[in-house]
């Protein structure tokens, strides 16, 4: 009985040690996406997109760690794309959402940098073909989450603004919005105010 109870206590032992040591890999491997959040939590962006950027090349080397650890590949991802979109880097956002998973609501933030890019273009053709990829990447995104009313609105807003657009393709890029709010009619009584 007693060698049993040592085989056992043994076991127990060299098991507790293997997993410590897997704990303390794991967070070393997982150390540029911490260091990232701290950063982004500094607001250090151009120091957190580094650290994300390093951290995606981890997931990138090794591809079972991207099933593995998921979420934090997600998260990686999206808090990449949202400083991508906050730093104004609008071609590497896109680019970046071509690789990402769908955890970090990839075409949301192409829609977004696509909707960026049509509101500086001044050439009316350009500024309507991005506009409509915006209008593409927001539907895509409220299939992948059609419970999300932000997304939704974003789409809605975009596709009527594609549509105005369309039927008045010299509008100057300063008033795009403009297209949005409806016009009174020529001849119209102003509507009376009450309250």
């Amino acid at each position: 009985m007693i060698p049993l109870a040592r085989w056992a206590g043994a076991t127990a032992m060299v098991l507790t040690l293997l997993s410590g040591c897997a704990a303390i890999a794991c967070a070393r491997w997982m150390r540029p996406a911490a260091d990232g959040d701290a950063a982004l939590a500094d607001g250090r962006y151009e120091q957190a997109l580094a650290s994300y950027a390093a951290a995606e090349t981890r997931f990138d080397r090794i591809a079972a760690a991207k099933e593995l650890f998921a979420d934090d590949y997600g998260h990686v991802m999206a808090n990449r794309l949202w400083i991508l979109h906050r730093l104004e880097r609008y071609d590497e956002a896109v680019d970046t959402a071509q690789r990402a998973p769908e955890s970090a609501a990839p075409h949301f933030w192409s829609g977004c940098a696509f909707f960026e890019k049509a509101r500086a273009e001044e050439k009316p053709d350009m500024r309507l073909g991005w506009l409509t990829r915006a209008e593409e990447e927001f539907r895509r995104a409220v299939q992948a989450a059609p419970d999300d009313w932000d997304t939704k609105y974003d789409f809605e807003l975009v596709t009527k603004l594609a549509a105005e657009l369309r039927q008045q393709p010299k509008t100057p890029p300063n008033q795009l919005m403009q297209l949005l709010r409806p016009q009174p009619k020529p001849g119209a009584k102003p509507v009376k105010r009450v309250g």
